[in-house]
């Protein structure tokens, strides 16, 4: 008997959800916070004392569900829910300053257990790299060389500044895909947030949950991911045979 292929099932089901005949991965679009960087704890905290500061009722929690909107558009979300109105262009840039702020008096994060894996993987198997974050902080933009040395490129790296619209929209990995000439059936998308999945799957791109935080896998299914892991190391060990898969497995028509 000839064994299955690994994750078919899913891979059909994306497929024929899509309308695609097949998949040839070529370009992997990837999230930052919470997916390279164990970054969301000291997010939700930085978010967490800045809106009770400026009179916004909320919970550290709830921003892990704002992860990937942008910085604008969190602050817009919270303040018509506290004072039924959009902050000023000058709130947003005071407000998103001082949150900047607030991240960096806290201790540094660290890269996610198993992204350098996963990024070597797709590296060795010729997968172009595009960083798709809906941050416009540098301060961990600017340590991606550092940390991950010879994966992205300058050129290939979608920030906040870079849209109009941030995550649930689709625009960012839009915008991703046309930096890497590739579409939608030919590009991967690695997030760990429900608004980024939505964003992935609906760019149209094969979109791959990781469960590093809070959010059970149930959200991210439910937000679109067309599989998820449970942990990134658990990812980077099964990424080789989810390549393979996506090439082996065709829609029949």
């Amino acid at each position: 008997m000839i064994p299955p292929v690994p994750f078919s099932n899913e891979i059909l089901r994306f497929l024929d959800r899509h309308h695609f005949e097949r998949l040839t991965p070529r370009a992997a679009l990837i999230d930052m916070d919470g997916t390279l960087y164990d970054s969301m704890p000291n997010h939700t905290k930085a978010w967490y004392r800045l809106m009770t500061e400026a009179g916004v009722a909320c919970t550290p929690e709830e921003f892990y569900l704002y992860e990937g909107r942008t910085g604008a558009s969190t602050i817009n979300a919270l303040f018509q829910r506290a004072f039924g109105r959009e902050a000023t262009d000058e709130e947003i840039e005071s407000l998103y300053r001082l949150k900047t702020e607030y991240f960096r008096e806290l201790p540094p994060v660290k890269p996610m257990p198993g992204a350098a894996d996963m990024l070597n993987t797709l590296k060795e198997t010729g997968i172009q790299r595009v960083l798709v974050t809906g941050s416009g902080q540098r301060s961990l933009i600017d340590r991606i060389t550092a940390d991950f040395p010879g994966i992205f490129n300058e050129d290939k790296i979608i920030t906040s500044r870079d849209v109009t619209h941030g995550k649930p929209h689709p625009e960012p990995f839009i915008k991703a895909m046309q930096l890497a000439h590739v579409r939608p059936s030919q590009a991967i998308v690695i997030e760990n947030a429900p608004l980024g999945i939505e964003a992935g799957d609906r760019s149209g791109a094969f979109t791959i949950g990781v469960t590093t935080g809070p959010i059970p896998r149930e959200i991210l299914e439910e937000a679109g991911a067309a599989i998820v892991f449970s942990s990134m190391p658990e990812f980077a060990r099964l990424l080789p045979s989810l390549l393979l898969s996506m090439l082996t497995v065709t829609k029949e028509v």
